[in-house]
């Protein structure tokens, strides 16, 4: 890589949001390294109920990887809260920061109330 192709690089900046129910807590270096090859990731925030027992695996990665975990209770029962608090930050974090790209890790491959963002054209 050359040095004009490696400040390039450091000029990127990512915001990275995840929701927790998606990837394994051991994935996510490997999600990081793979981000890093695009820019810097400078907001790290991961999504879910912190208060279930299925989420106490994530609490020693999160702090060795600078996560900021952000809590979301369960209000109903099939209804994903995660991701419409995603939305809602993606769209402040896109507002108040000069970010070059956005890193989404979601439930599924395609979520619906994702689709307008999937579509936004051109650069963030």
């Amino acid at each position: 890589m050359t040095d004009e192709q490696m400040k390039s690089l450091a000029r990127n900046k990512i915001a990275m949001l995840i929701d927790a129910t998606t990837p394994r807590p051991g994935l996510l270096a490997q999600m990081l390294v793979e981000s890093g090859r695009y820019g810097q990731v400078t907001v790290r925030r991961i999504y879910g109920d912190w208060t279930t027992a299925s989420m106490n695996s994530w609490k020693d990665t999160l702090n060795f990887h600078a996560f900021q975990p952000i809590q979301q209770f369960r209000y109903t029962i099939g209804k994903n809260a995660t991701d419409s608090a995603m939305i809602i930050d993606a769209m402040d974090i896109l507002h108040a920061r000069s970010l070059t790209a956005f890193v989404l890790f979601l439930r599924t491959a395609i979520t619906p109330d994702w689709l307008p963002a999937y579509e936004r054209p051109g650069p963030l």
